[in-house]
């Protein structure tokens, strides 16, 4: 808009509230001959809705996005939606080349899926104007869907995120990075949109210090009542009870870090092992198997966590 006014959020109220809460990454279940099995996410879906996780992506990074193949992320895109079953918001994660994520977001309402995600193209030399074409092309193809940023390398500076944040059906921005003053200024630059911690729990207490709303958690594939917990306590102000919280799950995201961050999805569908539920391995070049120090350390840090 030219009168100086935030442009409206187009937007459900429905989408805006998830968005603010805690927005689960689900893992992508693969069988013993590695095929995606969409319907092993039945039992982590249902424990998420049940502990009051407003949004669940498919195909996002925990999802092992990068790993599938477009066929792989075209079917889960299509069967996650039917499992939520209308319990939480769906969000679909975009990306690889153009022409991928624009047919993924052209299928994503027909799938039942509420918005998209578009993941940040990894290539080694985008431009920022180029980055803006490409999410400008992704948005539209996306049928009106609300749009979410994310944003893991913020190099580009003030005005590339300006001219992300300007791009039409964009609706929120998941701030993965710990720059947490270029956060400040991107949001009070662009206060309509939603600005998500998209670095987990350990850093939703700054980032909402900061205006941001909720946070991006993969430990709601295995117990998302803790993250309920964490949000609870930031909406209530309670940064002594949100950061008791996260002490709680920062030993299974020290696990996660290992390797580089490699582990990060390993931890994940080492500890669903653990409690009994089969969601297959990570797939290269992700750390598997985990060493046996890390899943001795597992067990442990599964047994002192508080049921829900």
């Amino acid at each position: 808009m030219t009168d100086g006014l935030p442009r409206p959020l187009p937007a459900s109220p429905r989408v805006l509230e998830a968005l603010s809460g805690v927005s689960g990454i689900l893992v992508t279940p693969f069988d013993a001959a590695d095929r995606p099995v969409p319907e092993r996410l039945a039992p982590i879906i249902a424990r998420a809705a049940e502990a009051g996780i407003g949004a669940l992506t498919v195909n996002g990074n925990t999802s092992e996005f990068y790993g599938l193949t477009f066929n792989e992320a075209r079917r889960m895109q299509a069967a996650v939606p039917e499992l939520v079953a209308g319990r939480a918001v769906v969000v679909a994660g975009v990306g690889r080349s153009v022409a991928e994520a624009a047919e993924l977001a052209a299928a994503a309402k027909a799938d039942g899926c509420d918005a998209i995600m578009v993941h940040q193209p990894p290539d080694p030399f985008r431009a920022p104007r180029g980055v803006a074409a490409y999410v400008a092309r992704v948005a539209e193809a996306a049928q009106g869907l609300p749009v979410v940023l994310y944003l893991r390398d913020d190099s580009g500076g003030a005005d590339a995120i300006a001219a992300l944040c300007a791009i039409p059906g964009v609706v929120g921005v998941k701030w993965a990075t710990p720059n947490l003053m270029n956060l400040a200024a991107a949001r009070r630059a662009h206060p309509h949109l939603a600005w998500i911690c998209g670095l987990a729990e350990p850093w939703a207490p700054p980032m909402t210090a900061l205006g941001a709303r909720g946070f991006t958690s993969g430990v709601i594939n295995v117990a998302p009542h803790l993250s309920m917990r964490v949000l609870r306590a930031l909406r209530q102000g309670d940064m002594e009870e949100a950061n008791a919280a996260i002490a709680g799950i920062e030993p299974f995201e020290r696990l996660r870090a290992a390797e580089g961050n490699g582990a990060n999805v390993s931890v994940v569908k080492a500890a669903l092992a653990l409690q009994g539920e089969d969601v297959g391995a990570a797939r290269p070049p992700a750390a598997w198997p985990l060493p046996p120090s890390a899943i001795a350390t597992l067990r442990d840090v599964l047994a002192a966590w508080p049921g829900a």
